[in-house]
């Protein structure tokens, strides 16, 4: 089948055919644009250039106009933003927006969100990567109609070049001669081979656009993890994306460069929240706490310096016992002096929407608990991981966006909060907290939620299902 013609004919007929969070590409975020609260889902392109469509909801009346604007995430193309589009407001839900934007190269973008309304105006700016992800396939029944439309034209530019040639200077009712049949045929043949000369070139060279784009697909960096008694080294490696960053251009996401989430396979009963120091360039060291012999699985969240953010997967065999202890802000999955977390959220999960989750971290009589504490800077802290590990997400209060990215997104006059309705004195954090997340297919899901009470992380485990 010939892809050159049969991606022509479907333009001329108007036919349209890891990142960080394994298996959720899209981006959920919670924030407040001046003095609206708003809830932000962008589903973003599978390829690029590519469509993002994006989701607002003002949990609070008040804004009357919002206008959407993609640009890149850093350097130059951030200064100078397009004009913005509109974003429409839903006939259901008057305090729903939606709207779709190009992002035009792969990378760290953002999307600028102005609010106009009843409070005055405001701007929230939210990063979001946008990767290749895939080469987007064509139905089969519309390539089947496609391949029978490039062998009707060309055999039909065949015939006519024939009937030209044999009948063409001919005078009206004259039959054609034998020369002129023999001519005609000759003709024909001279046509038929430059017609099968220019579906081959022209295939060849649409292989070669399409080799060129599976270069843009992203890859993650690899990650390769060794043993060295209680020391677990890591050392990424580069899997030919042409965009592969250097090593040393790694920043800190909450004061670390790597969150590391340790595993346990199968069942995931017990998870570590661990953060490698940088040894050298690429290269990370953890001094394990007590793991027990068995195989984990590793997921590494990392921010590049462009504002862009990677999960970095492998799997860890440990032949034996681990005697170890946690140290500084890593933890595991334990709750301490009678404590017990409990999940508040809807009662039916569905995917492919955006739910709100809600979790409280109650004392032994089963009060709130007292003495919360910021973990890593924020209220609280979670994993995502469904049961096959095809998904993975790591969540603070305001969503799936890294704490750096969305530094990087802010103006340089230091005005807007990216974090407003998050940040909090320790005097005041209370034992709640809620999760904007949604979760990208159905299934069965572990989520791990961590907060900070009285200088220790509790850390409670909630096994969810997701319908459709």
């Amino acid at each position: 089948m010939n892809r050159f013609l049969l991606a022509s004919f479907a333009a001329l007929i108007g036919a349209s055919a890891a990142f960080a969070h394994v298996g959720s590409p899209d981006v959920f975020f919670e924030g407040k644009a001046g003095e609206y609260r708003v809830f932000v889902t962008i589903r973003t392109p599978q390829v690029i250039p590519g469509v993002a469509e994006v989701e607002l909801r003002f949990p609070e009346p008040g804004a009357e106009q919002v206008k959407i604007t993609p640009t890149p995430l850093t350097g130059l193309g951030a200064k100078f933003a397009p004009t913005p589009d509109t974003a429409t407001r839903s006939p259901l839900d008057p305090q729903s927006y939606t709207g779709s934007l190009w992002m035009m190269s792969s990378g760290a973008w953002q999307v600028r969100i102005n609010v106009t309304g009843s409070k005055g105006t405001g701007e929230l700016r939210v990063p979001v990567p946008a990767l290749a992800q895939q080469t987007m396939g064509m139905d089969p029944k519309m390539a089947g109609a496609l391949l029978a439309l490039m062998v009707f034209l060309a055999v039909g530019i065949v015939s006519i070049f024939g009937a030209a040639s044999r009948e063409g200077k001919l005078p009206p009712g004259e039959q054609p001669t034998p020369t002129h049949i023999r001519r005609a045929r000759i003709v024909m043949a001279a046509t038929a081979v430059a017609v099968v000369g220019i579906i081959f070139l022209g295939n060849q060279w649409w292989g070669a656009e399409a080799a060129d784009y599976s270069r843009k697909i992203f890859k993650p960096l690899a990650v390769k993890p060794t043993l060295n008694g209680r020391f677990l080294n890591l050392q990424l490696e580069h899997t030919g994306w042409m965009q592969s960053p250097a090593f040393d251009d790694l920043v800190p996401d909450h004061g670390y460069l790597m969150h590391l989430f340790v595993v346990a396979k199968p069942g995931q009963g017990r998870i570590w929240h661990l953060h490698p120091a940088l040894a050298s360039n690429g290269a990370f060291t953890q001094d394990l706490s007590s793991l027990p012999a068995g195989r984990y699985q590793l997921l590494g969240d990392i921010v590049h310096r462009s504002g862009l953010p990677e999960t970095v997967v492998a799997e860890l065999d440990i032949p034996a016992d681990i005697d170890g202890e946690l140290k500084g802000d890593d933890s595991t999955n334990q709750l301490t002096n009678g404590l017990k977390m409990v999940m508040e959220s809807p009662a039916t999960l569905k995917a492919k929407s955006l739910q709100v989750m809600k979790f409280k971290l109650l004392d032994a009589t089963g009060q709130p608990a007292t003495g919360m504490e910021l973990y890593l800077g924020m209220p609280a802290h979670a994993a995502v991981l469904r049961d096959d590990f095809t998904v993975f997400s790591h969540l603070h209060p305001s969503g799936t966006v890294p704490a750096a990215s969305l530094a990087m997104a802010q103006p340089a006059d230091g005005k807007a909060d990216p974090h407003a309705g998050h940040s909090m004195s320790a005097a005041e954090l209370p034992a709640e907290v809620t999760f904007p997340y949604g979760f990208p297919e159905p299934g069965n899901y572990k989520m791990f939620v961590q907060m900070k009470r009285a200088g220790k992380v509790e850390t409670g485990v909630f096994a969810i299902t997701v319908t459709n």
